[in-house]
């Protein structure tokens, strides 16, 4: 059975947790979870089971292995078993400091984020927005649309946006509500207005876009 490890990260927008799993199917490790500690949905669906690297562990794990150091397998850490964990949470951890930093942070850790069937369209046509664009939750609806040729409703969207479990790394935070307002964030709209000015998205005094940025550009971050 893959074992989920979570380790904490201390971003600029406050305390994150992140999650990944490994095992004899995953020996590489996949990101199940990127929550902003205290937002709506935090750590939903991450199981009882799941063990946080702290301390002595996290001295051997991504943090260590994120600046170079780190033995994968080493005692303490839950062996091997978790080195695939490790990894791509070392990676996660990489592309955030890049991220909030202002730095394309490149391609994204392998992802593998429970959810439904619909809730994996959305999130994947989220993928697809490029960095310092903005969709409405309303178009969105229109693009999965045309992408499954069923008719879709902006609120499911909406609510499927709001149930990501990967913040910033599928990045939810680039939908707006029809009128550019800054709603349905789980993590907050302080957070997300942040995020989209870090992107370079103009926001005026009150949060609220004239019209979501055209979508065009890189497709990273």
């Amino acid at each position: 059975m893959p074992r989920t490890v979570t380790v904490s990260y201390d971003s600029p927008l406050g305390p994150m947790t992140l999650a990944a799993v490994a095992g004899p199917q995953r020996a590489e490790g996949v990101l199940t979870g990127c929550w902003f500690d205290g937002q709506r949905h935090d750590r939903a669906g991450l199981g009882t089971d799941a063990r946080a690297l702290g301390g002595p562990d996290a001295a051997q794990g991504p943090q260590a292995a994120r600046s170079g150091g780190g033995a994968h397998g080493a005692p303490g850490t839950g062996g091997a078993a978790d080195g695939g964990a490790w990894a791509v949470l070392a990676q996660a951890l990489a592309w955030l400091d890049a991220y909030f930093a202002g730095r394309d942070p490149g391609p994204r850790p392998a992802l593998a984020a429970p959810g439904t069937r619909f809730q994996h369209l959305v999130w994947d046509e989220l993928l697809t927005l490029p960095r310092g664009s903005t969709r409405t939750y309303g178009g969105l609806a229109r693009d999965l649309e045309a992408r499954t040729g069923r008719r879709c409703a902006a609120r499911a969207v909406g609510g499927a946006v709001a149930r990501n479990p990967v913040s910033v790394i599928v990045p939810c935070h680039r939908v707006l509500g029809a009128d550019g307002s800054l709603t349905g964030y789980a993590g907050g709209s302080e957070r997300k207005a942040w995020l989209l000015r870090l992107e370079g998205v103009a926001l005026p005094v009150d949060g609220r876009l004239a019209g979501p940025v055209a979508v065009g550009g890189e497709h990273h971050g």
